[in-house]
């Protein structure tokens, strides 16, 4: 339904809580709104219904405190600060401090961070504190060490500059090696897909218009009850991927609903829970509240393509019931699908708001501004020249055939004054594998005949447009000399070497 139809009032907030005060309201889950939508209809659902309860629980990076120590005697002018040995932003006042979810311990990286040490705090646990300052005639301290919990904190307020995405990309992974990633470990040759959110339990997903969730609504936050305060970072209503800027007192919070996480080699994080109440104020909201994971669709965004998120090649577009059934077709064949985010904890958090509302401890806030529905979504121009791997690749590519002899492949090697040897199909050009001078040595000695028997299959590569320095330190990481450079069809375009890199870089001779 559109138009002016479907803005027609059906009940305001204020008459809502009113209901709610008698105990008259009739409030239902997501879910429980669509089954009553598929058995009864959208009218009857809309006339009936006053309020509908979401829910989210996942990773949500863009998370963190505000903290408040207090002064010691004599005071200290914190310049650098440390919970748990993870480092507190410090830009802020003498003893005051910002500890983000994805800040990693000095001492234990990628396995514990600020994610952790925000449950550790909610979860009522001791905490190490450390901080050193500077030393002025007001605060003469340089130095503190001692052991806190959040109930000797003034205050310890979460604000989340982004949270709740509307909806966000799937990921899968096209190259022939293992990436891991914000999306988790995306296994080779579209080996998995991952995705995020929670789909018909999804906030944004239910009031798609921001009719209803707009700036100073009322929102089960952590645990506890937070407050939007605006739109998040990177909000792109256009893109169907609008974000939530909230905030809580994390006195008040759950550890249930706010636990540390650390995603394989990428980093740490925080699982954040987040519901929120959409009253169906007209028909319009009605029918988003509705929405089923049949109506929702994300695109599928291939991680092995080393481009900007809104760059990545697309390779399907599905709903969330087909990435929720476990598998997904991908080039004719079904690839496991596997979720980030946890759907029994969103369907948990949409019914604890649901007896929230029902016993009367939660009213409804009517938005003082809403969030923006247009908003061009910028990315960030790089003004300095930066080299590319096509400015120094070789473009001129020693190639070899799977059925090549040993013998000649090593002679082409000799006569060209390479290392690398990329093998191709002799067809389509594709790259099928690589040896190396040390592989064909190797391989005279163990009498073997061809490239066939020697050649590695799992390639590490580069694409033209990818920064050198990326492509340096993905060789350093696998201990190799040397990339094919290939294109989107896998076909051998250029190589790049470690020797590219000192004589056209560091020694100056890079094209411009």
């Amino acid at each position: 339904m559109a138009g002016s139809e479907g803005r027609e009032e059906l009940r305001t907030i204020d008459e809502i809580n009113e209901k709610i005060r008698r105990g008259d309201a009739v409030v239902l889950t997501a879910e429980e709104m669509i089954e009553l939508v598929e058995s009864s209809g959208l009218e009857v659902a809309a006339k009936e219904v006053d309020v509908v309860t979401t829910g989210t629980f996942g990773a949500m990076c863009s998370s963190g405190v505000f903290l408040n120590f207090g002064h010691a005697n004599p005071p200290i002018k914190m310049s650098k600060c440390w919970l748990n040995d993870v480092p507190v932003y410090k830009g802020l006042a003498a003893v005051d401090g910002y500890l983000g979810a994805t800040a990693m311990s000095e001492s234990r990286p990628f396995e514990y961070g600020g994610g952790h040490v925000i449950e550790d705090l909610v979860s009522g646990k001791e905490v190490e504190l450390r901080a050193e300052g500077y030393g002025t005639d007001c605060y003469p301290r340089r130095r503190v060490e001692t052991v806190i919990t959040i109930d000797d904190l003034n205050q310890a307020i979460l604000v989340n500059p982004r949270n709740c995405y509307q909806t966000y990309d799937a990921a899968t992974n096209s190259t022939d090696r293992v990436l891991y990633t914000y999306m988790g470990t995306l296994l080779p040759n579209y080996g998995n897909v991952t995705f995020s959110g929670a789909g018909q339990l999804n906030p944004l997903c239910k009031d798609k218009n921001y009719e209803t969730i707009g700036v100073g609504t009322r929102i089960f936050l952590g645990g506890g009850v937070g407050y939007i305060i605006g739109e998040g970072t990177q909000h792109n209503p256009k893109g169907n991927s609008g974000t939530l800027m909230v905030r809580g007192d994390l006195k008040q919070m759950d550890s249930r609903y706010l636990r540390g996480a650390s995603l394989y080699r990428y980093g740490t994080t925080l699982y954040v829970g987040i519901g929120i109440p959409i009253p169906i104020i007209n028909m319009r909201v009605a029918e988003t509240a509705a929405l089923r994971d049949e109506d929702i669709f994300v695109d599928i965004r291939d991680y092995g393509v080393p481009l900007r998120p809104d760059l990545r090649p697309v390779v399907r577009r599905v709903s969330y019931a087909e990435l929720r059934s476990g598998k997904v077709a991908i080039n004719g064949r079904d690839v496991p699908s596997s979720s980030l985010s946890s759907y029994k904890m969103a369907r948990e958090i949409s019914e604890k708001l649901k007896e929230w509302i029902l016993e009367g401890r939660f009213l409804l806030t009517k938005p003082v501004e809403p969030l923006p529905r247009h908003r061009e979504f910028k990315p960030l121009k790089v003004r300095r020249r930066e080299p590319r791997v096509r400015d120094i690749m070789e473009r001129e590519v020693v190639t070899a055939n799977p059925e090549d002899d040993i013998q000649a492949a090593a002679k082409k090697l000799i006569d060209r004054g390479v290392d690398h040897l990329p093998v191709i199909d002799r067809e389509t050009g594709k790259l099928l594998g690589i040896v190396t001078s040390w592989d064909l040595a190797k391989a005279i000695a163990q009498e073997k005949r061809t490239i066939r028997e020697i050649m590695t299959r799992r390639v590490v590569t580069a694409m033209e447009d990818e920064l050198v320095d990326v492509v340096a330190r993905r060789m350093a990481r696998h201990n190799i000399s040397g990339v094919p450079v290939i294109d989107e069809e896998r076909r051998v375009i250029g190589i790049m070497t470690t020797d590219d890199i000192s004589k056209k870089l560091v020694g100056g001779g890079a094209t411009s």
